[in-house]
C-alpha cells in the first residue's frame, strides 16, 4: 500500500495553477498572433487573448488532454477577434461604404494568386521577413486585412469567409485580391527604404 499522495494531482474539480500556466505559455504566442493579425492592434489583441484564456480556463478539464486544444484556441481567438471588430469598429457599415468602390462585387472575380518576386526577400532572414509582412498587414484597411488573414493564415475557404463576414463571395475574392496587391506595394516600398538605408 502506497501512502504517498501525488503532489501534482489536484483534488477532483480543481485546476492546478501551474498546469494552466504551462498550458497558457505553450499557446499564448499563437493566440496573440491570431488576434493581432485580425485586429491590426496589439493592445486589442492582448485583451482578446486574455478573454480566450479565460474561456480556456473554463474548459481546461477537456483541453488539457485534448490533441486539438490548439485548434480550439485558434477558433476562439478568431471568433472573438471578429466579434470585437463587429462591435467596436462597426464592420458592417465599413463594408457597405466600400461596396460603391467595388465594381466587381457582382461579377465573377477570377482567383488570382499574388507571388512576390523570388529575389525580393533574398538575403533577408525569416524573422525580418515576417516582421515586414506583419507591419505591412497592419497598414491594410480592415475590409481587406480581415479576409486576407482568414484565407492565408486561418486556412478558411472563400465560401467560409463570405459566410463568416456576411458578405458576397465575389466581394471576398475582390477584397483578398486587392489586399494582396496593396500588401505587395507596401512591402515593395518598405524594401526600397530598407535598401536605401543599407546602401
Amino acid at each position: 500500500m502506497n501512502d504517498d499522495t501525488p503532489v501534482q494531482t489536484p483534488p477532483t474539480g480543481l485546476i492546478s495553477p501551474a498546469d494552466f500556466t504551462t498550458f497558457m505559455r505553450n499557446y499564448q504566442d499563437m493566440v496573440f498572433t491570431t488576434a493581432a493579425r485580425l485586429t491590426g492592434n496589439d493592445a486589442q489583441a492582448e485583451d482578446i487573448s486574455q478573454e480566450v484564456f479565460l474561456k480556456a480556463y473554463e474548459h481546461f478539464d477537456m483541453l488539457q488532454t485534448s490533441p486539438t486544444a490548439g485548434g480550439w484556441l485558434k477558433t476562439v481567438a478568431t471568433n472573438l477577434s471578429l466579434n470585437h471588430l463587429s462591435r467596436y469598429r462597426n464592420r458592417w457599415k465599413f463594408f457597405s461604404e466600400f461596396r460603391k468602390d467595388n465594381g466587381a462585387a457582382d461579377a465573377k472575380t477570377p482567383d488570382v494568386d499574388f507571388a512576390a518576386p523570388d529575389t525580393f526577400f533574398a538575403g533577408v532572414d525569416a524573422d525580418e521577413r515576417r516582421a515586414w509582412v506583419e507591419a505591412a498587414m497592419e497598414k491594410l484597411p480592415e475590409h481587406q486585412r480581415v479576409p486576407l488573414v482568414l484565407y492565408h493564415f486561418e486556412d478558411m475557404s472563400y465560401e467560409d469567409i463570405a459566410r463568416k463576414l456576411g458578405v458576397s463571395l465575389a466581394k471576398v475574392k475582390t477584397d483578398i485580391l486587392r489586399a494582396r496587391t496593396a500588401l505587395a506595394q507596401i512591402i515593395a516600398r518598405s524594401g526600397a527604404s530598407h535598401e536605401s538605408l543599407n546602401a
